[in-house]
């Protein structure tokens, strides 16, 4: 007899929304590198003004990368460095 499980999944949509803007800053990371780029400086560089042409286009890491909140990604990154060191 197969048992079928009936159980509602919980989902966090916190640690979901960590793991997109994760995938998206090392998407990103990876595709600045290629193009010869300082990831960090240009990384840096868009955190703070908002502009979007310190972030090459290459393999769509501009788009990418507007798809989230820059807040959201600060906010990431500061969580991330936090946790390292407990």
């Amino acid at each position: 007899m197969v048992k079928i499980n009936t159980a509602t999944r919980v989902f966090d949509s916190d640690e979901l929304k960590q793991a997109n803007i994760k995938h998206i800053i090392k998407t990103v990371d990876a595709a600045l590198k290629q193009r010869g780029y300082n990831s960090v400086t240009q990384l840096v560089g868009y955190l703070t003004t908002n502009d979007p042409a310190y972030i090459s286009s290459y393999q769509n890491a501009r788009t990418l990368i507007q798809t989230v909140d820059r807040d959201e990604i600060l906010k990431e990154m500061v969580r991330s460095y936090l946790e390292k060191d407990e």
